[in-house]
């Protein structure tokens, strides 16, 4: 069987063809015609016919197919269904704004994290993405929009919070940033890339030494460990204030924060009391809130704050003088925001 082309990152690249005595100026020839162009035919320009003839015999250039395509009425917010060579599925959106767009990219089909309030928890982990399947999300949405929004391919931020536990899966996704921000290939800028995390210890571990530069969102979603645990049970075995000890020591540039990200569930953990807890806890940190209005979907058994409560929690986090936003919910009519991605009923 052929390797993807696409599991390569640049360095991986200019060693295969060193090591089969090829010039390893081809790589950045193809880098430039695969990631800045995104062809996905057959480079055949300034490319030794060698180079051209051992790619071609070795390595395979398809991308995951794009099964279905949402359209959000609302807000132009995109859902895609990929289906991949082994027939599961995966989800990835497309969120507009200013012109522009934001990725939101799976990393697993499904997830193991089994996180009460949300959807792809539901399906279950049936395996890891590779590389090739991540980066192929972002190409082939890339792709879509030149097609169907001409002038308006320009995806410009990639957050990892999509289906899965991105740091469940740590080599794959450390691969797919290394592509995303190499200057030979797509060129993101390093801080336009968010992962997302419900504080997986293992890979927080190796985040520092590993993925530096890269934006960290922690799934916070409570200051309470019951709370937490009955959100994300994963926090049972690795508890609030030991992943906030490993967050602490991630070294960050002059402008970065970590992003606190926090799901308002009614009568849950939306009163003032659970504010102040959160202020207390993020005070002082280089913090950033999102809070997110619950998502419904199908069978959850939580339901959304109203505006008032809403904006009374923000209030209360204001007076700890941490930079908090209101995260605007899109594309909840397709089951395309955050919490609603399950592959299994598209």
């Amino acid at each position: 069987m052929k390797q993807s082309f696409y599991d390569l990152n640049f360095s991986d690249l200019e060693r295969v063809l060193q090591q089969n005595e090829l010039n390893d100026s081809a790589a950045s020839v193809l880098f430039n015609w695969h990631y800045k162009k995104k062809e996905n035919t057959q480079c055949a320009t300034n490319i030794a016919k060698a180079a051209s003839a051992f790619f071609q015999h070795h390595f395979d250039f398809s991308l995951p197919e794009i099964d279905t395509v949402q359209e959000s009425n609302k807000d132009r917010s995109v859902k895609f269904l990929f289906k991949l060579k082994d027939n599961h599925k995966v989800e990835t959106v497309l969120i507009p704004f200013h012109n522009k767009y934001s990725i939101c990219i799976s990393s697993q089909v499904g997830c193991a994290m089994n996180c009460s309030f949300c959807f792809t928890g539901k399906q279950g982990l049936k395996r890891n993405l590779t590389t090739s399947e991540i980066v192929g999300q972002f190409l082939q949405a890339w792709r879509w929009l030149r097609k169907n929004r001409p002038g308006e391919e320009r995806i410009l931020n990639i957050v990892f919070m999509g289906q899965g536990e991105p740091l469940h899966n740590f080599d794959a996704v450390k691969k797919a940033c290394e592509i995303f921000l190499s200057q030979h290939g797509t060129s993101i800028g390093i801080q336009k890339i968010t992962i997302s995390t419900a504080g997986y210890i293992p890979g927080l571990k190796r985040w520092r030494e590993e993925i530096p530069g890269v934006n960290l969102a922690l799934s916070l979603h409570s200051p309470v460990e019951e709370k937490r645990s009955e959100l994300i049970p994963i926090n049972m075995k690795y508890p609030l204030d030991e992943v906030l000890h490993y967050i602490d020591q991630i070294p960050l540039h002059k402008k970065q924060f970590i992003t606190y990200e926090y799901i308002l569930i009614k009568e849950f953990n939306d009163s003032p009391e659970d504010a102040k807890q959160l202020g207390t806890l993020l005070a002082g940190k280089r913090a950033y809130i999102n809070l997110i209005p619950f998502n419904a979907f199908p069978g959850s058994q939580y339901q959304c704050p109203d505006a008032d409560k809403i904006a009374q929690f923000k209030a209360v986090l204001d007076t700890f003088k941490i930079p908090t936003l209101i995260r605007g919910t899109k594309g909840d009519d397709v089951l395309a925001a955050c919490g609603q991605l399950n592959s299994k009923i598209s």
